[in-house]
């Protein structure tokens, strides 16, 4: 079995690779990305490729999956770049798939893609996926959805998964993390345990989340089974602000959500922060996720729970943690400086 993983460097790419490398039945692994790594993986190849312009069809051909995870959160300034790379990138992907003759196409969609839903009780996968027009990364995963709506029904003999994870978090994708939504105004020695004054209790913030290794085991059981359709991806418990606070060793203290709303667009407006308030209004409408159909039909167990991973989330922010690829290189002044130069959010 060979496997085609686009997007095969960042935080979820680098766990697929892993997982898909660990699995005796798949024989070769083809890892595509903009930038090449210095990281090595047994049985796996690396090839330079940009979704949005290279000939991805060569790069398939012979593959027996392709798994699609390259998405580009950067610029947030400028949402028409975004659109090229993540939809018109992705359509490109699915042809590609389809001209190569590839039978399987795993799709990383994500828990942003849904409508907003409630916060009291889960939905599952028949749940709308129309995301929040607000914020791009919703529109984008949404649009993708209608994408794949009709490559099913153009292509009947393509088995095709979609993947809808919470958030996913690991040691080595911290500082990518705290770059796409922190940026370089984040001090890594007051992220830690007794350090941080409070954590802001938003009424409606709850959080699904993931360790990157049991993403990577969900992508690699979506391969190699012969299963279909959509699965929501989480690990236990739902987080909310007091999780945090705890975890943290810290108190929680009431904040509106209007408050921090404008909070985050003033950060945003004085080029402070990169993630843009779009993406605030969207976490606080994201439904809660029922996960029952990953554990019988995929067959996936998280190894991991939801507070093991924001906990090596935390440590790997204060320790600048990384690995040899170009979106997880670890911290340092030097990144922090280019961060600066380039503008936060208004390059990739």
């Amino acid at each position: 079995m060979r496997v085609v993983v686009v997007g095969a460097t960042g935080n979820v790419g680098t766990s697929v690779v892993r997982a898909l490398s660990a699995d005796d039945s798949v024989t070769s692994i083809v890892g595509v990305a903009r930038r090449l790594p210095g990281w090595r993986v047994d049985r796996t190849e690396w090839r330079q490729a940009d979704v949005a312009s290279a000939d991805l069809t060569r790069i398939f051909d012979g593959a027996a999956a392709v798994v699609h995870l390259a998405w580009l959160f950067q610029p947030t300034r400028d949402p028409a770049t975004t659109w090229r790379a993540n939809v018109l990138g992705s359509m490109r992907v699915f042809r590609a798939a389809a001209e190569a003759g590839v039978p399987a196409l795993v799709h990383a969609s994500s828990v942003g893609a849904y409508s907003p839903g409630p916060k009291d009780r889960p939905v599952d996968e028949s749940w709308p996926t129309h995301g929040w027009p607000g914020a791009a990364y919703g529109r984008e995963k949404a649009y993708v959805e209608r994408v794949l709506d009709v490559f099913e029904h153009d292509h009947p003999g393509i088995r095709v998964v979609r993947m809808r994870p919470g958030f996913i978090f690991q040691r080595a994708a911290a500082t990518e993390q705290r770059r796409l939504f922190g940026g370089p105004l984040v001090p890594r020695r007051l992220i830690r345990a007794g350090r941080i004054p409070f954590v802001p209790d938003i009424p409606g913030l709850r959080l699904q989340v993931l360790h990157a290794e049991d993403a990577g085991e969900a992508y690699r059981l979506a391969v190699v089974r012969e299963v279909e359709g959509a699965f929501n991806i989480a690990a236990e418990p739902v987080l909310d602000p007091h999780d945090l606070a705890e975890l943290l060793d810290t108190r929680t203290v009431p904040v509106p959500r209007g408050l921090a709303k404008a909070a985050v667009a003033a950060g945003w407006r004085l080029r402070l922060v990169p993630a843009s308030p779009g993406l605030f209004d969207l976490a606080l409408r994201l439904p809660v996720m029922r996960t029952d159909r990953a554990r019988d039909v995929l067959g996936w167990r998280p190894r991991h729970s939801s507070l093991e991973a924001m906990r090596e989330l935390f440590e790997g922010l204060h320790d600048g943690a990384g690995m040899d690829t170009p979106p997880l290189a670890p911290d340092g002044p030097a990144r922090r400086v280019k961060e600066f130069a380039t503008g936060m959010g208004a390059r990739p």
